[in-house]
């Protein structure tokens, strides 16, 4: 991370041909504390709609050693307003006028401005890979949000350019730093319910919608880069997202820009069963499954579904919508049952009300009032995602959700939804990320991509 005077930061900022508003002359040290420039990150967040607003950009800021700097969509409104947003919270926090937020409409010209060392991605899912690619290569450290990617192989081609980037990037699996998600896996890699069998994963739905009709694209909104690999279908509103308010978005809805919510929750749930079950670095071996999906309407993710798999480790995973929302571990001695409870990343997540359910439960009381010893597994701990990130970008140590572990877990994810396609037992050789003679299986592995939004 380059080391900058505040002369140097400021200077280099103002002088951005690339900039579409400038960076401040003046910045109230109380508004970060005692962290001087040069000890700064530098972060643009790239996506303002519901998650960055709600979620990634309030759980950066609230760290005075980053400062967000940037802010990228290519709807101007949207750009626009994270502009205020961000600017309103450091001026509540100087208790003094501040405006020093640079905004930009399209992503590879914040990449290239050299004074951002980091950067959070939090758009649609089929623009994940790509931007983190390019990000990754542009020298930045990177927060992406889940799902890794769309597809396998834009997730393994991902993966790859952080390896040989060296960059930290941290996946939003925030699960990971809550509490009982870690202890639940501690105790099943422990032994607490003896040999471990089967694993429950239980996932929130999606119902279908109406047709929408063809609608006028807003004069604010970049819609063909918003397409970007994917295939130019007309644009409605409902296929985007609103243009009033910061609510839910209807592109989560659409196979064209990801699967729903097995991979919208499968994500979170699939990579903390990995966690417990030591298979974050593989993949299952077998998986098979039904599902229903709309025959008409403008949405058209999976609706109930039951999908499993077998792991080489003889671990039995179920996943389906029907099912209580989280994860049982079900061993030879017992189970455990771990949940967020009523939390939501944001108010419009669709999660029913959990009241009642505790967010960790057990068999029997004692499995998880149990301590885990000094000699036995210990797992990464972090009581924060963002601040695991931001603290990894110092360090340049890996962060609780790397790269790898994140690509692993979406690909189970995808492996399920193609399960849930052809409707028949699949074979995968998690070394060669390749189906077992199955040539249709495996030309679901990546999509065709729409120039010049391709992955190079």
């Amino acid at each position: 991370m380059p080391q900058l005077s505040r002369r140097k930061f400021l200077k280099s900022a103002i002088a951005s041909s690339l900039a579409l508003s400038s960076f401040p002359t003046i910045v109230p040290a109380s508004v970060f504390g005692k962290n001087a420039p040069s000890n700064r990150i530098t972060v643009g967040a790239i996506g303002t709609g519901r998650i960055s607003r709600g979620h990634d950009m309030p759980d950066t800021w609230k760290y005075d050693h980053a400062q967000l700097v940037a802010v990228c969509d290519l709807d101007t409104k949207r750009a626009d307003d994270a502009k205020t947003l961000v600017n309103q919270y450091y001026s509540q926090k100087a208790g003094a006028a501040f405006d020093g937020v640079t905004v930009y409409h399209n992503y590879r010209e914040l990449l290239q401005n050299e004074e951002i060392d980091a950067v959070l991605i939090s758009t649609p899912d089929h623009w994940h890979a790509l931007i983190g690619i390019d990000a990754v290569r542009a020298g930045k450290d990177v927060y992406l949000q889940k799902p890794a990617s769309l597809t396998i192989a834009e997730g393994r081609a991902l993966s790859k350019a952080v390896q040989q980037t060296d960059r930290i990037l941290q996946i939003g699996s925030q699960q990971r730093s809550w509490a009982q998600f870690r202890y639940a896996a501690e105790l099943v890699r422990n032994g607490r319910i003896g040999k471990l069998k089967t694993v429950y994963v239980g996932l929130p739905g999606d119902p279908s919608g109406d047709d929408e009709p063809e609608m006028p694209i807003p004069q604010n909104l970049n819609y063909d880069m918003w397409l970007g690999s994917t295939p130019y279908v007309y644009y409605t509103e409902k296929r985007v997202h609103p243009q009033h308010d910061y609510s839910r978005p209807g592109w989560l809805r659409c196979e064209q820009f990801g699967a729903g919510m097995i991979t919208g929750w499968g994500a979170h749930h699939i990579d903390s069963a990995h966690w417990a079950m030591d298979t974050e670095y593989t993949g299952p071996i077998e998986v098979w499954g039904t599902a229903e999906f709309p025959t008409s309407g403008l949405w058209d993710v999976h609706g109930i579904f039951r999908t499993e798999a077998n792991y080489a480790n003889g671990v039995h995973m179920v996943v389906s919508n029907e099912l209580p929302n989280g994860i049982k571990f079900e061993g030879t001695d017992g189970w455990i049952f771990v949940t967020r409870g009523n939390y939501r990343a944001t108010a419009s997540d669709p999660v029913p009300d959990a009241n009642g359910v505790k967010p960790l439960d057990a068999s029997d009381p004692k499995i998880i009032t149990s301590e885990i010893g000094p000699n036995e597994i210990h797992l990464y701990v972090s009581d924060d995602q963002h601040g695991n990130w931001l603290d990894c970008i110092k360090t340049r140590t890996p962060p609780i959700s790397p790269i790898e572990v994140g690509h692993r877990a979406c690909s189970a994810c995808l492996l399920h939804h193609i399960a849930m396609k052809l409707n028949r037992k699949l074979f995968w050789d998690p070394e060669t990320e390749r189906f077992k003679n199955d040539e249709e299986a495996n030309s679901m592995l990546s999509r065709p991509m729409r120039k010049p939004y391709v992955i190079d």
